[in-house]
């Protein structure tokens, strides 16, 4: 039952979709109906024409006007047809185009939470390719579905209308058809469902093995990731051949049962005529119309399928877009320009409830201090930056900007006060310009040529092939160090109240760190700034350095007293420069 009421939900969303382009849909019908009826007339104008020429007495008028008429058809249904193809192209692309936006909107707005615990291969397979499928499905349906039931009302209203015993004949018939297409069909679902969820698979680990690609070929893993993807391949592979098979049975099952319908419709029409009761072209036109009536069977069977796998590709991509939302807080006030002052008052917090984390986490930051935050891997250094930027909320106590609980302020104006340099660099798809304009993109150019030259990127910058405006996705030139410079330019162009800076030259020279350093120091007088370090020589002049273990605060102090205590801080600094 719930399986049932998932399908009506989706058809009620994807005709949802569908009507907001009442135009095209009008279009599209009304052009059905003059392409369907014009074909239903050619079969009475061949009739026609037959009856002429019946008996050795040609009425060469009457097959001129016939034949005539048979053109004027033609080229009526010709045009519906390729008009009515338009519209349909035209509400499949506008759908798809809607249901992507709607998905891509969603990225922005789920929690990182979510984006943390599913494969990234996995929603771009829901966006792409999972849309494409629907979107061939979606158009087959329009296209053979629609004109197809059309058709089959018609030539059924016609043979009823012309010879009673025909029709019934044929109506009798016509439940064996429609049973076995039902039966095949809906044993196809459960093999649609297997095919986009290996689909999906399969995306996720090719995302994960072209980004790690260097990684693999460093440890030689490649024959290992090949026989994974051999695997998912495989499971795939068995997957798209039941369903394919399956649904392919549904086509020569039709078309047995609609053979029977010709053969009844040309005996019961033989006798007639035998008997003076129906005319050699009236025959030709029942077994003409019996060819147009069961023809569609065989269409909608095959579109049966089609929009079986299109359905639950939809079912995907709106699970997707149903995915609880980050809570609202266009409601709120927005954080204006901080001062710096940041408070942890008496937080918890866990990524799973199983596993605890943090415990009573309590820490004060007047405005203008720099904290370190140091700690074995897995101590809550990466935690604590993902609650300040309020990536994830708190589980209990609060977090503060100048006295203001976070959760009572936009995320949005919270960000905007913050500026990150992390390890890990990011650059989009753009110029150089528009990646160090990022985080300001009214900034002048001299801004920005003194914030690249400040974080000694200016020259290198100057040696591309296009300066400023070369493409980044074209260039392939620049090293991992070569972006982290402009990743620490554009916060340098920012210009912040507050800073977190985590590893934020792990990628970069001795030399160059230390030329930046001086920029740093610049950049950090009356800002907080929060560090996250490794090199723990990067933050000796910190104001404060905490020590972490296990989501709690051990030591703090500064770098001079935590040596003199001899405790954890002066273990981990040791262990680097014993």
């Amino acid at each position: 039952m719930k399986k049932a009421t998932n399908k009506r939900t989706t058809l009620s969303r994807v005709l949802s979709y569908v009507g907001k382009y009442p135009f095209s849909l009008v279009g599209s019908v009304l052009c059905s109906l003059f392409s369907v009826a014009a074909t239903l007339f050619i079969p009475v104008f061949f009739g026609d024409a037959i009856d002429c020429i019946v008996e050795g007495n040609v009425d060469f008028n009457g097959l001129f006007i016939q034949f005539l008429s048979v053109a004027v058809a033609t080229g009526v249904a010709a045009v519906a047809g390729w008009l009515a193809s338009l519209c349909n192209n035209r509400i499949s692309c506008n759908v798809v185009r809607d249901l992507r936006k709607d998905a891509f909107a969603k990225i922005g707005a789920l929690p990182l939470k979510y984006i943390d615990s599913h494969a990234h291969g996995d929603i771009v397979s829901r966006v792409v390719a999972d849309a494409d499928q629907f979107s061939e499905g979606l158009l087959m349906g329009f296209t053979q579905f629609f004109t197809g039931a059309l058709t089959i009302l018609g030539t059924l209203a016609f043979m009823l209308l012309t010879n009673i015993k025909i029709g019934v004949a044929v109506i009798a018939l016509t439940p064996l058809s429609l049973l076995v297409a039902r039966f095949v069909a809906s044993h196809t679902h459960k093999f649609f469902v297997e095919q986009t969820q290996a689909r999906g698979e399969q995306t996720a680990f090719a995302e994960e093995a072209i980004s790690g690609l260097k990684t693999t070929k460093a440890f030689a893993h490649e024959r290992e990731n090949e026989e994974t993807f051999e695997r998912l391949n495989a499971r795939l592979e068995k997957a798209s051949l039941n369903a394919t098979f399956y649904s392919s049975l549904v086509n020569p099952s039709t078309r047995f049962i609609n053979n029977l319908v010709y053969v009844a419709v040309a005996l019961i029409g033989a006798l007639d005529v035998a008997r003076g009761a129906f005319t050699v072209g009236g025959l030709t036109k029942f077994l003409s119309y019996s060819n147009q009536y069961t023809k569609p069977f065989n269409e909608i069977s095959g579109v049966v399928a089609e929009l079986k796998g299109a359905f639950v590709c939809a079912a995907r991509i709106f699970e997707f877009i149903d995915e609880q939302e980050e809570a609202s807080d266009t409601l709120l006030p927005a954080l204006g320009n901080a001062n710096g002052n940041v408070s942890l008052d008496n937080v918890r917090f866990s990524y799973t409830p199983a596993q605890k984390l943090m415990e009573d986490f309590s820490l004060s930051v007047s405005c203008g201090k720099r904290v370190a935050i140091v700690g074995k891997t897995g101590s809550g250094k990466t935690t604590l930056i993902n609650l300040l930027m309020r990536f994830y909320d708190v589980d209990g106590g609060q977090v503060c900007v100048d006295g203001v609980d976070v959760r009572q302020i936009t995320r949005r104006s919270l960000r905007k006060n913050y500026g990150m340099v992390l390890q890990e660099t990011w650059l989009k798809y753009g110029t150089v310009r528009e990646n160090i304009k990022l985080g300001r993109e009214d900034a002048t150019d001299e801004e920005m040529y003194a914030a690249a030259k400040a974080a000694h990127a200016h020259g290198f910058i100057k040696r591309l092939e296009k300066g400023y405006d070369t493409l980044l996705a074209e260039s392939g030139m620049l090293s991992e160090g070569q972006r982290q410079l402009l990743c620490i330019a554009r916060i340098m162009l920012a210009l912040p109240p507050m800073l977190i800076l985590d590893e934020a030259t792990s990628s970069i020279d001795t030399r160059t760190e230390r030329k930046i350093s001086d920029a740093f120091e610049y950049l950090m007088q009356g800002r907080t700034t929060f560090i996250v370090a490794h090199r723990l020589s990067t933050i000796v002049n910190a104001d404060v350095i905490l020590v972490m273990e296990k989501g709690r605060v051990v030591e703090q102090g500064t770098h001079a007293e935590l040596l003199a205590k001899g405790g954890a801080y002066a273990e981990l600094y040791n262990g680097q420069f014993g």
